[in-house]
């Protein structure tokens, strides 16, 4: 019995050794794990503490400042060409050539079309013909006229007389001869008449006096007769003068007609060749080779040119702002194409009247196109430059960030950037006019604008 008691207490005294020493083993098994937990979770908390830390950027500011800047009116406007024209040949014809395109630039004077041109000078070959036709006629009719003006001289000079002189019959030479004589006669046969009576001559020696007056008076009639027909020889001759003359001035007269015709063959020749008549870009082709084209035709354009290298702009100003408007003033203009670029120009027109529906006052400017950035039908905001300029708050362009619609600029205060939303205006080489958003003096962002958010701290 004590045996067994003391063999029981052996037994259980070795279980509660093996108890004790497993239970060691559990607690420094525990204790191990206990620790590598805590160490974990202080490392955990430590990395948490280092990624918590405030993000700070880099970034250079710039002051805004107030400074004068043109003032202006702004109104908007479609730009125009200065000048477009729909080119189209003078007479028609087959086209066999086509030297552009829409879009080639031309200049003044460059061919454009070309058409069949062998209708016209066959017509320009017969025109000249019928000229040298003509020349030949003027040189026979104008022989005529030589002729006609020998016959003259000579008739005048078997009478006497020189070109202008008036040619009477009493002047004929018979005619004077016979008169004389005639005179001669008739006082001898007054003188016998008288004899006779007193009886001093013969009956005989009276009626051979009459007989010698009565044949002088025939002799006379017949010179006047000469004479007369001597007239009308000269006035014939004359006749034939001025019909030769009208003949051959006839003739020179077809000469000039025949020749306009040469001329009219000849342009109807350069009229088949079409040339630009300014000096633009093509904005409309309307010619194939091969097709036949007729001037009578509506609309028989081959093209249509606009020139661009100066652009007009109509502008609308509001009634109030008239006065404001004189021609020679400068404007600006912007274009959604290029809306960091401003390109300049003049007001060179105004109208007379304003517009009785809108009440506005229609101006017209042009902008030289040089490098060819602007287009015609392009939508522009237009600035017409006042004479007293206005103090304007202004900060770098590189200080503005554009999202969408919004534009917007980081103010620093404190360390911190602040985003403020901001209302812009002119812009002046690199610096941008704001009309609302900062004030004078306020600190803004122009470096690494796009890193920037509201409120992130910043190193300067």
């Amino acid at each position: 019995m004590h045996f067994l008691k003391s063999g029981t207490g052996q037994v259980l005294n070795k279980m509660k050794r093996q108890k004790v020493f497993i239970t060691s083993i559990f607690l420094i098994i525990l204790s191990a794990w206990v620790t590598a937990g805590c160490g974990s979770s202080a490392n955990s908390a430590t990395t948490s503490n280092a990624n918590n830390q405030p993000e700070i950027v880099d970034i250079t500011t710039a002051q805004a400042i107030i400074r004068p800047i043109p003032s202006y009116i702004e109104a908007t406007g479609n730009l125009a060409s200065d000048a477009q024209t729909d080119v189209a040949p003078a007479v028609g014809g087959k086209i066999v050539e086509v030297n552009f395109d829409i879009g080639s630039y031309v200049n003044k004077g460059d061919v454009l079309v070309r058409l069949d041109a062998r209708d016209a000078n066959i017509r320009v070959k017969q025109a000249r013909a019928q000229v040298e036709q003509q020349r030949k006629a003027v040189g026979q009719a104008e022989a005529n006229v030589d002729q006609a003006i020998a016959n003259l001289r000579q008739t005048q000079a078997r009478l006497g007389i020189k070109d202008g002189e008036t040619f009477k019959i009493e002047n004929f030479s018979q005619v004077k001869s016979i008169t004389a004589q005639l005179i001669l006669a008739a006082q001898e046969l007054r003188r016998t008449e008288k004899l006779l009576e007193t009886g001093d001559v013969s009956r005989s020696a009276y009626d051979q006096r009459k007989a010698q007056r009565d044949q002088l008076l025939g002799q006379l009639d017949e010179a006047r007769s000469n004479a007369a027909v001597a007239i009308r020889a000269i006035n014939t001759a004359q006749a034939a003068v001025e019909t030769a003359r009208a003949a051959a001035s006839g003739t020179r007269a077809a000469v000039t007609t025949a020749q306009t015709q040469v001329d009219q063959a000849q342009k109807a020749v350069i009229d088949t060749v079409t040339y630009a008549p300014i000096s633009g870009f093509v904005s409309e082709r309307v010619a194939d080779v091969g097709e036949f084209i007729s001037p009578s035709a509506p609309n028989s354009k081959v093209a249509t040119i606009v020139r661009t290298s100066t652009l007009r702009v109509k502008i609308d100003v509001p009634e109030q702002s008239i006065g404001k408007i004189a021609t020679g003033q400068g404007i600006s203009l912007q274009t959604s194409a290029y809306p960091d670029r401003n390109f300049a120009g003049t007001v060179v027109r105004i109208s007379p009247s304003l517009n009785a529906t809108e009440r506005t006052l229609s101006v017209e400017a042009e902008v030289q196109n040089i490098d060819g950035l602007l287009k015609p039908g392009q939508f522009a905001t237009v600035r017409i430059t006042q004479s007293k300029p206005e103090q304007a708050i202004m900060i770098p362009v590189a200080a503005v960030r554009t999202v969408g619609d919004t534009n917007s600029v980081f103010v620093v205060k404190d360390g911190a950037a602040r985003e403020q939303f901001v209302q812009l205006g002119l812009l002046e080489n690199e610096m941008i006019q704001v009309k609302q958003g900062i004030n004078e003096g306020d600190l803004v962002a122009v470096s690494n604008v796009n890193a920037l958010s509201d409120g992130v701290l910043v190193r300067q």
